[in-house]
């Protein structure tokens, strides 16, 4: 009775694995800085990201622009706009690709960003805020990788050798234990 509540136990956290690494895949890193607390014009600027770089065609490139009002604790006014560039450095003629900010949970001193990065190596990334506390650029550089995690299927291809190993060892568990009990009686 015991093992088989132990196997109940391993199928139910065996369906429950793929949901989690279905909440895994939704995010492909985590963000660093590459500007922190930079005062430009009326503003406090910190630029983090994710610069995962697709060969698809959809952008994966995440710019998070933080904002403050220089020399306070106070938020930017909603009315404050953010516009991302980047240009790839290894290419000559590459043109900049921009995208507007929006603000993130509607508040205007969390701007998020997204652009396309085809290919690994360095991009100039320039930020340019306008908003009531005047005009502001920030530059900043960052080189793009290929998201090197392997697909989440591989999770169960890994997997497999370890619970096959399990349901073997429980197998002659039940087994042994079966013998020290004796024949059934008749």
């Amino acid at each position: 009775m015991i093992a088989r509540t132990a196997l109940a136990r391993v199928a139910a956290v065996a369906l429950l694995v793929p949901l989690t690494i279905a909440r895994l895949a939704a995010h492909s890193g985590p963000p660093f800085p590459i500007v922190s607390n930079q005062v430009a014009g009326g503003y406090d600027v910190s630029i983090w990201t994710d610069p995962d770089a697709t060969d698809t065609g959809k952008p994966a490139g995440q710019f998070w622009v933080v904002l403050q009002a220089r020399g306070s604790n106070d938020d930017v006014p909603a009315a404050t706009q953010v516009t991302v560039a980047i240009r790839a450095q290894d290419r000559p003629h590459a043109p900049e690709l921009q995208a507007r900010a929006a603000p993130t949970d509607g508040h205007a001193g969390r701007q998020f960003a997204v652009l396309l990065m085809d290919h690994e190596g360095p991009f100039a990334v320039r930020v340019a805020i306008d908003g009531p506390l005047g005009h502001a650029e920030v530059t900043g550089r960052v080189d793009a990788t290929y998201d090197l995690r392997p697909p989440p299927v591989l999770f169960f291809v890994y997997l497999l050798p370890f619970v096959a190993i399990g349901l073997i060892w429980m197998r002659v568990l039940w087994k042994r234990r079966g013998l020290r009990r004796g024949p059934p009686a008749s």
